[in-house]
């Protein structure tokens, strides 16, 4: 939101008030609190007719520092709040004649007394820092009043984040407000809205408020990155790396760090599509076709119709289609596959869990106490009020009823066209709930699917998301066109996302409006099974690779296959995820913050910590990307590139840019057929383009997430010393390039000579 006119003047109808001066500071033993008033003190009658603000500064833990400010604190309490850690530090302050000095850990703020600022640092440089300007109250038409903070801007200075966003990557010059809305891909619309940037300077801001939160970066003040919340009060966290992947772990350590998808849920999903014609035997037509075409099928999700038309949510089997789905459930996993269906927490009138909903008090009240209700998406539909344990109890019951039945896992769709003119059961801000009500719902399923069938098996893959959503993986991008053009918007969405804390992301391979052309459908393929999660729907038309072309089936097999092989090492960075919050999908920066050219890189990615992706965006197929500095290798080829540069090839369908960067160990496993196996059966340890002084090290897992291993790498001169521990099979190293050798289980040390 932008209150100035130019550089000189305030907007008409605005009034803004800065604080100009330390009056007087109070310490206790986790927090400083300033008086600041919006005006200079020269006598006493100064004290009198104006603003005064509190502002409190503290550390949940080091390298944190959380400030808060206030104008007027009588209002009555608002929430809900996020779950954020609030633990409070001890910090060292120091306070002088001229200024406060307050350190955590290694980041200092400093505050000038006289003529009010702040400036962020750590022991090697400045971070941002801003004058009197950065903090105001504001006075604005219809009696509002507002909170803004800013910070500056460096010279060359890049900000990323706040949700999945498909404008630019890097959010310089955009103004974004944190407010969930049902968009699609091709606007500045978002079903994921996070009040958190970070900056390629080694911080973040997270803005802790459930509710609008107004961004201006460079597109008011150009050299300031601003953001506003209406009322009178702002709470806001900075956080310090310095690199961003440190950023981002401690994000995470505040706000909740993601758990830990089951294995099964990193093959391939096939779902049945949105609005296509289908029933028992379409659905087994399309199952038995990829086990036909030797494609490996994890998990089979069933979209909306799996519920009769007009009612959704009811939760109950059109039998029209799924006479028996309790028998169909039991096939299909007879088959080996897991089952996924679509939900929402939205209840149609004619649904007959309407009425049973309206009696009992679960759905949300407009304020005349009216159930709110519209036309829009479903006929009369309400609202389930998750403020309410004993709808939250009803609700999750008729999900529990479908595991009960077979159901493995849901979609939990929609959660953003949340109404603001309503009360809800527990007397929440509606304001905070039209975002906060995605946290609520995806909890609501999680929580479930913890209970019912384990916490190593819950999954949810959910599309709307507020801050605190990373805890109840996946998220996937849907409601894209099917061109490059939506596929490019796609993955600056996914990276925006995973930059937001979010460890990962799925979208609709192909893309889901309108029906793809054989070849983007063959190059999304590709993009799809080399990201976290990997699913094949759409919207009106059916997205079994057959109905493309031959080549596509042999496209698909390909990459689920190359997918389940890299088990190993993927479901290895899903633990780091869970550990430390660094997601398996990331941005060139956050491997390489030290390189400016991977600044704005927004067509590729690092697929986890050592394989880089650049997906193919045209029909000529060729792939643009950049390397950094190194010898890297290409993943199914060999190839050995110097890095440091961009580069320009023509691919075939099969293959990508796909590579392996230096200094890696790569496990890799033996099964193509599914994501679940003996990862340490057959096991081939690959080392890849090992520097003389190297020293490296690689946990294993198993599919449960459990830590069963390690493998550790030093090169002096032409000898490698690969040490490991925990496995228990015969395995094979492969210094890639140069030889491979099979090792006898046990603890071992082997020696090769380059």
């Amino acid at each position: 939101m932008k209150f100035t006119d130019g550089n000189w003047m305030v907007r008409e109808g605005y009034s803004i008030h800065f604080p100009k001066l330390v009056h007087e500071v109070e310490q206790d033993d986790g927090s400083v609190t300033l008086y600041a008033p919006c005006k200079y003190i020269n006598h006493r009658g100064d004290t009198l007719d104006g603003p005064l603000l509190t502002i409190t500064i503290s550390s949940p833990m080091d390298d944190v520092i959380r400030v808060q400010t206030w104008h007027f604190k009588g209002g009555k309490a608002n929430y809900p709040n996020f779950e954020v850690t609030d633990n409070k530090k001890t910090l060292e302050v120091e306070e002088k004649d001229e200024s406060i000095t307050i350190q955590t850990g290694n980041l200092k703020l400093t505050i000038a007394k006289e003529n009010f600022a702040l400036r962020f640092s750590n022991r090697q440089r400045v971070l941002s820092d801003v004058d009197e300007k950065g903090f105001a109250w504001i006075e604005g038409p219809e009696n509002k009043t507002y909170m803004r903070g800013q910070l500056r801007l460096g010279v060359g200075e890049n900000l990323y984040g706040l949700g999945e966003r498909f404008t630019p990557f890097v959010k310089n010059g955009q103004s974004v407000d944190i407010w969930n809305r049902d968009g699609g891909t091709s606007s500045e619309q978002s079903y994921k809205n996070i009040p958190f940037f970070l900056s390629s300077k080694g911080y973040g801001v997270f803005v802790n408020h459930p509710e609008e939160v107004s961004y201006e970066l460079g597109s008011e003040m150009v050299s300031r990155s601003q953001w506003s919340v209406e009322g009178e009060y702002l709470d806001y966290y900075f956080i310090h790396g310095p690199s961003p992947k440190e950023v981002v772990s401690r994000y995470t350590e505040l706000t909740g760090r993601p758990a830990l998808p089951p294995a099964w849920s990193f093959g391939l999903w096939l779902s049945t599509s949105f609005t296509t014609d289908y029933n028992e035997e379409t659905v087994n037509h399309f199952v038995d076709g990829m086990a036909e075409r030797g494609i490996p099928l994890s998990v089979f999700h069933f979209d909306c119709f799996w519920m009769k038309e007009f009612e959704w949510s009811n939760f109950i089997w059109d039998r029209r289609n799924f006479p028996d789905p309790e028998g169909m459930l039991r096939r299909l996993k007879d088959k080996g596959l897991k089952i996924c269906v679509w939900i929402n927490p939205y209840i149609a009138q004619k649904s007959p869990l309407f009425d049973e909903g309206m009696e009992k008090g679960y759905l949300i009240k407009r304020t005349n106490g009216d159930i709110w209700q519209w036309d829009l998406w479903q006929a009369g539909m309400g609202i389930v009020d998750f403020t309410n344990p004993e709808a939250v109890n009803w609700y999750q019951d008729k999900l529990k009823a479908l595991l009960d039945m077979g159901v493995d896992s849901f979609k939990t769709d929609f959660g953003e066209r949340i109404p603001t003119d309503v009360v809800y059961a527990d007397g929440s801000n509606p304001q905070k709930m039209h975002n906060y009500y995605s946290y609520m719902f995806n909890e609501v399923v999680f929580d479930l699917l913890k209970r019912e069938v384990g916490e190593g098996e819950a999954i949810v893959f959910a599309r709307s998301a507020t801050t605190g959503g990373q805890k109840f993986p996946v998220h996937w991008g849907g409601d894209c066109d099917s061109t490059y053009d939506a596929m490019a918007e796609s993955l600056r969405g996914g990276l925006s996302l995973t930059t937001s804390g979010f460890g990962y992301w799925s979208h609709d391979i192909g893309g889901f409006e309108s029906t793809a052309t054989p070849d983007v459908f063959k190059r999304w393929t590709a993009f799809g099974l080399l990201s976290s999660h990997s699913r094949f729907h759409g919207s009106h038309s059916y997205r079994v690779p057959w109905l493309f072309d031959d080549e596509a089936v042999d496209v698909a097999r390909h990459f689920t296959k190359l997918k389940n092989n890299l088990m190993p090492y993927l479901y290895g960075q899903a633990v780091e995820n869970n550990h430390t919050g660094i997601p398996v999908m990331r941005s060139m920066i956050m491997e390489y913050p030290e390189d400016p050219l991977t600044h704005t890189l927004d067509r590729q990615y690092m697929f986890g910590d050592s394989i880089l992706v650049a997906p193919i965006f045209n029909e000529e197929g060729i792939g643009s990307f950049y390397l950094p500095r190194g010898k890297w290798t290409h993943l199914l080829t060999g190839e050995v590139v110097e890095g440091g540069t961009w580069i320009e090839e023509k691919y075939d369908y099969f293959n990508l840019p796909l590579f392996v960067r230096p200094n890696t160990i790569l496990p890799v496993g033996t099964s193509e057929e599914t994501p679940v196996y003996d990862y340490t059966d057959g096991l081939t340890v690959k080392l890849y383009a090992i520097d003389e002084g190297a020293r490296l090290s690689r946990n294993l897992v198993n599919s449960k997430g459990e830590k069963i291993g390690n493998v550790q790498v030093a090169r002096d001169g032409n000898q490698l010393t690969i040490s490991t521990k925990g496995l228990d099979k015969n395995y094979y190293i492969e210094v890639v390039g140069v030889k491979k050798i099979e090792v006898q289980a046990g603890n071992q040390d082997v020696k090769i000579t380059l």
